[in-house]
């Protein structure tokens, strides 16, 4: 799930697995606290787990929230120095990113800029061609549902973690022959989400990072997250250490400073779980785009099970996933993989947003789902 790198060059310090932390007995902490520590007693835990809980005055078990949240943290934020994890510190958000640029396109839609059903071509003439790809034959509304058939050029990325310009993340992509004819099945590929930030740019005429300042960031007040200028590899904020390992059970390796720009619109954006919540949740309140385009962004929604989970379902840009309580009612979000950082959660129409970060890019299905359960005891408190 997210963007997922096919190989970078990690620093050579190398760091002991972090202690398990301590259980808490439930007078110590509440379930989304305990559910973090039990991350940290995992068979390979994280260094550090954060999350940041939103909850909507007047809701059963929400009294007192007054429509604010909490932030709770476990581990450690720094293996080197043993420092605390910062609260609600800024992370590489990974592919959350790209329902930001769904909303992009999706506002430029409802503007008359944009046709969802307009072929690549329409706006990026003879751009998209290779062995069995052509541009005039996919739509717009396929990138953004990952119905392509486009190779993923994450999957052909070496092991220099340098600069990259879109278009040679596209051009690595078109070296490769189309997964299958466009609209016939689901497959994820980062490369949808590349050519979508290629259309905003050229039907705009301004950087996609601009665009999304302007149109989500300063217009919603996300006031920790940010696209990092192209040769930045730097957190801005307080943040934990990211970390990688080689290998399933190789040593943890520091790599929070990384030039992020391969993800580019599929998953540079750097941002915290309060930010993320305030994200979703007004974008399912209608804040961010208007009623028909915010529709088509939930509806038709496809079977997604093996990149996000049990039950998952991808509409454009956005992930419904199903909750276990209450009457089995859905939340909405993305989930991001970047290395040195994984995250998950979403929103509910009811005004619920959970989101769990740990310092770690997670590997495997069961990894995955223990933060997920996480989210899901958040969400169902």
């Amino acid at each position: 799930m997210g963007v997922v790198a096919g190989g970078v060059h990690a620093p050579s310090v190398a760091f002991a697995a972090p202690t398990p932390a301590p259980a808490l007995s439930a007078t110590d902490a509440d379930a989304v606290q305990q559910g973090l520590n039990a991350l940290m007693r995992s068979d390979d835990p994280p260094p550090a787990a954060l999350a940041s809980v939103q909850g909507r005055e007047g809701l059963e078990g929400w009294k007192g929230w007054e429509g604010g949240g909490r932030s709770y943290t476990a581990g450690v934020g720094d293996l080197a120095t043993g420092s605390k994890v910062p609260r609600d510190g800024q992370v590489r958000i990974g592919s959350n990113t790209k329902t930001f640029t769904a909303v992009v396109v999706l506002q430029l839609v409802g503007e008359g800029k944009i046709r969802l059903d307009a072929s690549v071509d329409t706006y990026l003439r003879g751009v998209v061609r290779g062995e069995g790809i052509d541009g005039r034959h996919i739509t717009v509304r396929q990138l953004l549902q990952q119905t392509s058939g486009l190779p993923n050029y994450s999957n052909y990325l070496g092991d220099d973690a340098r600069y990259y310009d879109p278009r040679e993340l596209l051009d690595l992509a078109l070296q490769h022959k189309a997964r299958f004819d466009p609209g016939k099945k689901w497959e994820y590929s980062n490369t949808n989400y590349v050519l979508a930030g290629l259309i905003v740019e050229e039907v705009t005429g301004r950087p996609l990072a601009e665009e999304m300042d302007r149109r989500i960031i300063k217009r919603i007040g996300l006031r920790h997250t940010y696209f990092p200028a192209p040769g930045d590899a730097t957190i801005r904020g307080p943040h934990p250490k990211g970390y990688y390992r080689d290998s399933a059970r190789g040593p943890l390796r520091d790599i929070t400073e990384i030039d992020p720009s391969w993800g580019w619109a599929a998953g540079q954006l750097i941002s915290t779980n309060s930010d993320l919540n305030r994200f979703f949740t007004a974008l399912l309140d209608g804040r961010l785009l208007p009623e028909t385009q915010l529709a088509q962004m939930r509806a038709a929604t496809l079977p997604a099970d093996e990149t996000f989970g049990p039950g998952a379902r991808y509409g454009l840009g956005l992930v419904s996933k199903p909750l276990p309580c209450g009457d089995g009612g859905l939340y909405w979000g993305h989930g991001g993989s970047f290395p040195g950082y994984e995250t998950r959660g979403g929103a509910t129409d009811d005004g619920r947003a959970a989101n769990v970060a740990v310092t770690m890019q997670l590997s495997d299905a069961a990894s995955r789902a223990r933060v997920d359960r996480v989210v899901e005891t958040a969400l169902c408190r």
